[in-house]
């Protein structure tokens, strides 16, 4: 078990309800009138299946070893900050600027699962023995 990788994808998946409540009550008229309501639920769209997807490499880390879950980790943690932070600053003040720091998030957000990928590819199989015959 990876305690930082679920810690992590805990801290999104509760700000994912935080922040999605607070867009759909609170912003949604300054989303609306910036027309970027659709942006902000990408962001947090994004948010909530790399906080899954995190909690999920925290579990599998207690049958992979080696650095690849932890470089997945990293780079999905700082995609996600990145990728829906942009938005989310891009929806609240319409300066589209944020948006063009977008695309580095999703490319962190990639080799995170790129790691993942070669993490699990990389895993060696446990070969059990049965009883001797």
């Amino acid at each position: 078990m990876d305690k930082k990788a679920l810690v992590v994808g805990s801290i999104f998946g509760l700000l994912t309800v935080i922040i999605g409540a607070f867009g759909a009550h609170a912003l949604k008229e300054l989303l609306l009138a910036n027309d970027r309501l659709e942006v902000f639920e990408t962001a947090v769209r994004y948010q909530y299946y790399h906080a899954v997807a995190l909690l999920v490499i925290g579990i599998l880390a207690e049958k992979i070893q080696g650095p690849w879950l932890r470089r997945a980790t990293y780079l999905l943690s700082v995609g996600v900050i990145i990728f829906s932070g942009s938005l989310y600053t891009l929806s609240i003040t319409n300066i589209g600027l944020f948006g063009a720091i977008t695309p580095i998030g999703g490319l962190l957000m990639v080799l995170g699962w790129v790691c993942l990928i070669v993490g699990i590819v990389n895993t060696k199989k446990n070969h059990k023995k049965g009883p001797p015959t």
